[in-house]
């Protein structure tokens, strides 16, 4: 049987978790027997988007260009991880419609939650006005308004959002279901 291709949409804020959730969820793919690419936001600026800055436009296209190379291999029958913050609805909308089999999963945070997470000092310099257009304090984050998940990185653990993920991709028929039961009475 041809695997079906989809994407794995993670979206959020800095710092909320999508890069971790998007490294425990590849190696779950392939235990079940799919092919697998991950696309992560900073390599993807680093290698595909090269010279954007973090005005809208330029935000925009590092999105689109993200959509694109998920869109190309999802149409090949590979499961794609994406975890960029995509901060507007509108470009994320446009993903969705380029790739088709698209699973959005909101990795939901506070901000003081990732303040104070944050080993980098990022939030703090923003919320002092010394980062523009940072996502959440200086620029907009628009949130999703139908995501197919939502996870709090705030409230649950990796591994309860994880269960979450994996169980709403076996509903939605993109994950092959695996009998934990083996054994139970």
């Amino acid at each position: 049987m041809d695997q079906k291709g989809f994407t794995v949409w993670f979206t959020g804020l800095s710092g909320a978790g999508k890069t971790t959730l998007a490294d425990r969820l590849e190696p779950i793919l392939r235990e079940r027997g799919l092919k697998v690419e991950k696309l992560d936001g900073d390599v993807v600026r680093t290698h595909l988007s090269k010279g954007l800055g973090f005005s809208k436009e330029d935000r925009d296209t590092n999105i689109r260009r993200i959509a694109f190379v998920a869109q190309l291999l999802t149409r090949n029958g590979v499961a794609v991880i994406t975890s960029a913050i995509s901060p507007y609805r509108e470009t994320r909308q446009e993903a969705r419609e380029m790739i088709g089999n698209f699973v959005e999963v909101y990795v939901k945070c506070s901000i003081e939650e990732l303040a104070r997470r944050d080993v980098k000092g990022l939030y703090a310099k923003a919320l002092r006005g010394e980062i523009p257009n940072f996502t959440g304090i200086s620029d907009p984050y628009e949130e999703p308004l139908n995501p197919e998940i939502v996870v709090d990185s705030e409230k649950e653990t990796v591994e309860e959002s994880l269960n979450k993920i994996v169980t709403r991709l076996e509903e939605l028929g993109y994950l092959p279901k695996v009998d934990v039961a083996v054994g139970a009475k």
